[in-house]
């Protein structure tokens, strides 16, 4: 249910959940406000490039380093896919920050921080990517 705080926040926009989901009622749940953005960042990222069939730029070119070995310039190289599809398909944000981080206790493991600013009213946000590097899933 909408509240008055997030009507004022209406041009941020409303579509459906990502995954779909379906309500207890039987429809299709709905993602309002900063969570439609950060919805649609990890659609992005989880899309590969070349994955849709009419829109074969769409997507993010970070699943080309699958396998690939885990040390800085594959880091960078994931900072540079990530910012790069952030740019292209996500036009309701500025991308402040993308940043690599890894783990001793799961080395396959690339957390990829993300920050970033809504355009339309300049609230701040932020999002861990995971990325496993070695591993297929």
């Amino acid at each position: 249910m909408a509240t008055p705080f997030d009507e004022g926040r209406a041009f941020l926009g409303t579509g459906f959940k990502f995954p779909l989901q379906v309500t207890p009622r039987g429809k299709l749940a709905l993602s309002r406000t900063e969570s439609r953005i950060e919805e649609s960042i990890y659609f992005i990222l989880g899309t590969r490039l070349g994955e849709r069939l009419m829109q074969p730029e769409f997507g993010c070119g970070i699943h080309d380093l699958l396998f690939a070995p885990n040390n800085p310039t594959t880091h960078a190289l994931a900072v540079e896919h990530v910012r790069r599809a952030l740019v292209t398909h996500e036009p309701r944000i500025d991308v402040l920050n993308v940043a690599p981080e890894t783990t001793d206790a799961e080395p396959s493991l690339l957390l990829i921080r993300i920050e970033y600013r809504v355009r339309a009213n300049n609230a701040m946000g932020n999002l861990v990517y995971p990325f496993y590097i070695t591993e297929a899933s």
